[in-house]
Order: C-alpha cells, then structure tokens, then sequence
C-alpha cells in the first residue's frame, strides 16, 4: 500500500509490465491470443486505478486496522508538479507513536491519505499537532485523521457555518421578512445541533443567542 501510493510512477510502470509480460506467458501457455490483448488492457486500467483512488484503499485500510497515534509535519515544500492546477507540495513529517517511538516519514500533497473520505485535500498546517493511524512495524505509511484533529475540526464547523452565513446575509437585507427568519432559524438549529459539543463554546453561545432573539422576533411577527 505504502509503495502504490508513494510512487504512483513507479508502480504504474510495474503493473503495466507485469500486465503484458502475463498476457505473453498466457498467449504462449494457452495459444490464446486474446489474453494477449485482455490483460495488458486490464493492467492498463489498473495503473489508472492506481494513480488516483489508491490512496483512498490505503485511507480504508489505515483507518480499519491501524492504531492511533499523533503527528506533526516539520517541514514543507512546493514543488514544480501541477495537480489539479495547484502545485504539488512535499511534507516532511514525525510520527509520534502511542508507545512513545519517533518516526520520521514524508507524503506529498498527491499521496496523503486522509480519513474521513472527502473531495478536498486537508493537509494538517505545519508545526500543528494532528492524530494520525499507522501499522506497527510499518509507521511510515501513516493516515491522517483529520476530524479528530484540531484543524479538522475548524474546518468542518467553518463548511457547516456556511448556510448559516447565507440565512443571516439574506434576512439582512430584509429582516422583518417571514421566509428569511424561517431559513435563519432553520440553519442555526441544524448547526447547533451536530457543534452543540464542539471545541468553540464561545461561538455556540453566540448563535445560540442568536436562535433565541431570532425566535422572540418570528413569535412578534406572528398575527
């Protein structure tokens, strides 16, 4: 897994090798010539596979087996690689394992794996401790447990705050408007009741203040 998802060149090489020298073997052994044509074509699309949703089964496997531990990234470094119009970044990285053990590892912006599965790369900022899962005997390959670490969460509230920021943008614009102050109530209820235990009390407070003066206002407005 470590392999396959820190050299993705490397291994897209070897399984298309692997592929045509099988397919060879095949057509010779079997005098078949369409495992000549069936398996290069198999190991092409498994060196795809390999390049782009690996690091995903890595995250799976991590996540399934491995034991907790913490880390920081000591440092960082741009590189001249492009993915997804934004340059690749190198991370230089210390393991801390749960009995104490220091291992030092690296991943790249293209081969971190991070848990939970999402469309974003959230990459811990350096010199900030974040929770981490490795397999003893191999801590290298390590996995990033971004929702139980401290920048996880910031940004998890910050995406869920944004329909709260919308609702409160649109009612105030018209703040009497009894379809605005629904949707303002709405957001707010739906956000204090997945961060009511968060890490930032003071911020759940303060919209929880705001809940309060917004339902005074909508029982005013009632006829």
């Amino acid at each position: 897994m470590y392999f396959l998802t820190h050299h993705p060149i490397w291994s897209f090489l070897i399984i298309l090798f692997f592929s045509f020298a099988m397919g060879i073997l095949l057509l010779i052994w079997r005098n078949h010539v369409k495992w000549f044509f069936i398996l290069p074509t198999v190991g092409f699309l498994a060196a795809i596979f390999n390049i782009f949703l690996t690091h995903y089964v890595n995250s799976l496997f991590l996540n399934a087996v491995g034991t907790e531990g913490t880390a920081i990234i000591v440092y960082a470094e741009e590189t001249n690689s492009l993915y997804n119009d934004q340059y690749v970044w190198e991370y230089e990285v210390v393991l801390k394992t749960s009995d104490g053990q220091d291992v030092a590892t690296s991943f790249t912006t293209m081969s971190a794996s991070i848990y939970p599965l999402r469309n974003a790369i959230l990459i811990p900022p350096k010199g900030e401790v974040f929770v981490a899962k490795y397999v003893t005997g191999f801590e290298r390959n390590i996995l990033i447990m971004s929702d139980k670490s401290d920048y996880g969460k910031k940004w998890v509230i910050n995406t869920d705050l944004k329909p709260v920021k919308k609702a409160e943008g649109q009612l105030a614009t018209s703040p009497t408007n009894p379809k605005f102050i629904s949707e303002y109530r709405l957001a707010l209820q739906a956000f204090l009741e997945k961060h009511r235990d968060g890490p930032d009390s003071a911020l759940m407070r303060q919209y929880e203040q705001k809940l309060e003066a917004l339902e005074a206002t909508e029982r005013k407005l009632q006829p």
